[in-house]
């Protein structure tokens, strides 16, 4: 913040101003001492005396600054969002509070960043400060908020109302709201695509689209959502929907949609997510389509469960992918960004004894509103304290957003596969490794599957960097194509061209190189979405084009009910 100063009016105020610097110099001294002897005991010497001269150096000049104010130009709105209303601002003692907060979040992550020991250890605790951090903002609370206050004076007392209101709505749904959930509805608004369930078993129910072309590609085509979310990310609403947009480029396209697991599920292995859902969704629709060979087309989790069925059915001598689709999807568990911190041997067996196969109590579940919490906590300023300050300091009802609504409407997770999931990926990174884990009966190797495959990543991802998406072009033995798109995991696949939003980079080489770097560094950037170039490859697979069938199904596999059937709109 700059503003034009003067001198104090006299000596006495000069000296109050700098006793004033000296005490806050000496307490600041003693949190510093505290923060280095009990919580952070392996800064260097020398690192952590020079971050607190610095601190103390920066800290002096904010208070010297807050103290000469006169007759300033008006205040420019502090860079931070969550200071950028001009409340903040024009609030000489809200601006000042700001401002030291920023300097001691700055200092704070400087002290982690400065912490000596185990590479994850250190990470975590750069995480942890970062969530304190974020929790500490004096945005977050209405005493310190003066844009919540100004908001409360100006509406005489009905922000506070509303906020309360809505605060007490949120504990009984148990859960913070982040959208208007009354504004959709699966089936009515969200997840509209025509189609019907011509399948289904305890596992899954799949789904086959009625089509939008007079004429098919011969080849269906299969799409595996992950099953920690319900399929409709896929299916948002028919100008965003990757489903939609698959069914008019001529696709005779099948998804599955994952039951919600609830007590009764509570047992169910990965080995039986693999048997029990992927390989049979495939064997289902070779059957209803007569296809010898089908595209498929996995999404995050929905990627990996995907491969490794793919990879069982090569180990049988089987070969079902004419081609597969991996979008934000890991193979290769080397490292995945901060998801890494959470999981090591103690916090996998905790789980193994709580929710696992031989957990003393029998399996459990992993409840869906926790997975969300956890995610949440990822990006907590835009996905919590975003909507702590808007919803209960300002009583500001949040908007309807389609994808928020589907962020909420979270899924179960049974213990057995979870836990398997956890140590056998995540921990020990197994899954790439030729022939040491045998599931659902075979060895499998997943540089055996015969197929070629279109493997995509998002830029931002905070979930499956994009690096990691990238190490999957280094198992698979056939011809690869790789693309990265700008964004995060969810926005950066849900991006149609219509839009003309963000863009994608594309690196021709006949041959990927062996690390993400080397691809980027000659790699062109492309103005708008991905999917135009993922259709051109797709339809290059899909075989020629027939007449769509007149009705889903088949004599033997009849449909059951419309999309988007039951097991979608099963709450957690």
């Amino acid at each position: 913040m700059t503003r034009k100063t003067k001198a104090p009016a006299n000596a006495e105020a000069q000296t109050k101003a700098d006793a004033g610097v000296a005490g806050m110099a000496a307490g600041l001294g003693d949190m510093f001492k505290s923060m280095s002897l009990q919580n952070l005991p392996t800064i260097p010497a020398n690192a952590f005396t020079e971050l607190q001269a610095e601190y103390l150096k920066q800290a002096t000049a904010l208070w010297n600054s807050s103290l000469h104010i006169g007759n300033a130009e008006p205040a420019k709105p502090l860079a931070d969002r969550r200071f950028a209303n001009p409340a903040w601002s024009a609030n000489p003692a809200s601006a000042f509070m700001a401002q030291l907060y920023l300097l001691n979040a700055q200092t704070l992550q400087q002290m982690a960043d400065k912490v000596e020991g185990e590479d994850k250890a250190r990470q975590r605790i750069r995480f942890a400060v970062q969530q304190f951090i974020d929790a500490a903002s004096p945005s977050n609370f209405l005493a310190l908020n003066p844009e919540a206050q100004r908001l409360a004076l100006e509406t005489k007392g009905e922000s506070l109302s509303k906020g309360l209101q809505q605060l007490w709505s949120d504990v009984q749904q148990g859960h913070l709201s982040i959208t208007d959930e009354s504004a959709f509805e699966v089936g009515r608004n969200v997840a509209t695509t025509a189609g019907d369930i011509v399948f289904e078993n305890e596992y899954f129910q799949l789904i086959e689209y009625k089509p939008l072309t007079a004429q098919v590609h011969q080849r269906p085509f299969l799409m595996v959502p992950p099953c920690i979310n319900k399929y409709y990310i896929l299916d948002l609403q028919p100008d965003n929907s990757v489903i939609r947009y698959a069914v008019s480029q001529g696709h005779r396209v099948f998804v599955i949609s994952w039951r919600n697991p609830d007590e009764a599920c509570a047992a169910w292995t990965w080995d039986e997510y693999i048997e029990n859902a992927a390989i049979k969704a495939i064997s289902v629709v070779q059957e209803i389509s007569g296809a010898k060979t089908i595209d498929m087309l996995g999404f995050c989790v929905g990627g990996t469960i995907l491969a490794t069925a793919l990879a069982v059915l090569a180990a049988r001598g089987e070969q079902p992918a004419e081609s597969v689709t991996l979008l934000t999807s890991l193979i290769d568990f080397s490292s995945n960004g901060i998801l890494d911190l959470f999981v090591d041997e103690q916090m996998v067996q905790m789980r193994e004894a709580t929710i696992g196969a031989q957990a003393p109590k029998g399996p459990g579940l992993l409840k869906g509103q926790e997975l969300g919490t956890t995610f949440s906590f990822l990006r907590p300023n835009d996905l919590v304290w975003n909507y702590v300050v808007g919803n209960y300091l300002k009583g500001e009802a949040p908007a309807p957003f389609d994808l928020l609504y589907w962020n909420g409407d979270s899924t179960n997770m049974s213990g057995p596969m979870y836990c398997w999931y956890l140590r056998h990926t995540y921990l020990q990174n197994e899954l790439k490794i030729p022939g040491r884990l045998t599931i659902c009966g075979e060895k499998i190797d997943l540089g055996k599957i015969k197929a070629p495959f279109y493997i995509y990543g998002s830029r931002e991802d905070h979930i499956v960097p994009w690096e990691g998406a990238y190490r999957s072009t280094q198992i698979f033995k056939g011809k690869k194509r790789f693309v990265l798109g700008a964004s995060g995991h969810i926005a950066g696949v849900i991006n149609p061209p219509a839009k003309n939003k963000r863009s994608h980079w594309i690196n021709e080489a006949a041959t990927l190189p062996a690390t993400a770097e080397k691809w980027m560094g000659n790699a062109t950037e492309h103005k708008g979405s991905w999917w135009t170039d993922w259709a051109q490859w797709l339809a290059s697979h899909a075989g020629p084009l027939v007449a769509a069938p007149k009705t889903p199904g088949s004599r033997k596999y009849k449909a059951i009910e419309p999309a988007p059937g039951r097991y979608v709109k099963q709450k957690a």
